[in-house]
């Protein structure tokens, strides 16, 4: 029965199926907002309102484009490490309060930057160095550069809920299960509480930001400069499953940041219906917070956009985790 539920969470809901629909839609929600923002109508025709422009993208690329094919590419390998990628996401959601299969233990959320940060980042690695090109190459240096910046803030601001969820006798201790039903009070247990949630909520959306790549730190695919930097070769199916793997990570880093920082359904109940619409209005607004972000700036050189991540990310996450160590000591 354990078994069963296991393929089911990971298949089905909240795994790869649930993902995939919440990704595409996220992707439509994403494109609407940016095109209204630039005066443009977005996607319009294919579903209400163009909902479904991002499924026929997705099924145009698996379908009906072909796989462009150099001397020297291992198109196989590429496509192990876009799996990894995407299984990565789908793994790390099971951790979360969402799931029906929840896994929760002491300090899992080594568990969670496992899977998110270290094999997320792997399995792109993989993906992008099958292609070798001298346009790839220089993408990925780009990339894991960013990366070297990028997911220690992530860490940091992620430990900050955590630490004080804990510190308030959330058990099991440095879970994210426990950690995402008790996030919603951290912002009113205390001023210094307070101020650590606020900015690690800010670090975390800076730094998400560049972790999926999105305006002003689309750095690695500089289309002027690199053509399309680390996914110059690819296309056709590899495309597809790369943009999916984009959207699934959009997707999941907004109901990261709704469960860790504003509590999901909570108060509210998980599976009430006044629990569903806040999660939903929640999941909207965050996701609402990195398109406008994406479409108020243009992109910036590899030298500014480390340095916004360590200035305006990096620095207030170490300055959120230290007030939230002060917090634990005081009590």
């Amino acid at each position: 029965m354990d078994l069963l539920l296991l393929v089911v969470s990971a298949l089905l809901f909240p795994g790869l199926v649930f993902l995939t629909s919440l990704a595409l839609f996220s992707e439509w929600v994403y494109r609407k907002l940016t095109a209204r923002m630039q005066n443009r109508m977005g996607p319009s025709y294919t579903g209400p309102m163009g909902v479904m422009q991002p499924f026929a993208d997705l099924i145009k690329l698996l379908f009906a484009k072909e796989v462009k094919r150099q001397r020297y590419a291992a198109i196989g390998l590429a496509e192990i490490g876009l799996i990894i990628s995407i299984s990565s996401i789908v793994a790390s959601l099971l951790l979360f309060p969402i799931s029906p299969l929840r896994f929760a233990a002491p300090y899992d959320i080594i568990v969670l930057i496992y899977f998110y940060a270290v094999w997320h980042t792997i399995g792109i690695i993989i993906a992008v160095l099958a292609y070798p090109n001298p346009f790839t190459v220089t993408g990925l240096s780009r990339l894991i550069a960013i990366t070297v910046v990028v997911e220690p803030a992530v860490f940091i601001s992620l430990l900050i809920p955590v630490l004080l969820a804990s510190n308030i006798g959330c058990a099991p201790q440095y879970s994210i299960l426990c950690t995402a039903a008790w996030s919603w009070r951290l912002w009113l247990e205390s001023p210094a509480s307070f101020i650590a949630m606020a900015l690690g909520l800010i670090s975390v959306l800076i730094a998400s930001q560049a972790k999926l790549g999105l305006k002003p730190f689309d750095i690695p695919e500089a289309e002027q400069e690199l053509i399309a930097g680390h996914i110059t070769e690819y296309s056709g199916t590899m495309l597809a499953l790369y943009n999916l793997s984009h959207d699934i990570k959009l997707a999941f880093t907004a109901l990261m940041v709704v469960y860790l920082f504003l509590g999901g359904p909570y108060p509210y109940r998980h599976l009430s219906t006044a629990g569903i619409l806040l999660l939903i209005v929640k999941y909207l607004i965050s996701l609402m917070i990195l398109t406008v972000i994406r479409s108020s700036f243009g992109r910036l050189r590899i030298d500014q956009g480390l340095n916004i991540v360590a200035k305006y990310s990096l620095v207030p996450s170490i300055i959120g985790l230290m007030v939230s160590l002060i917090e634990t000591f005081i009590l």
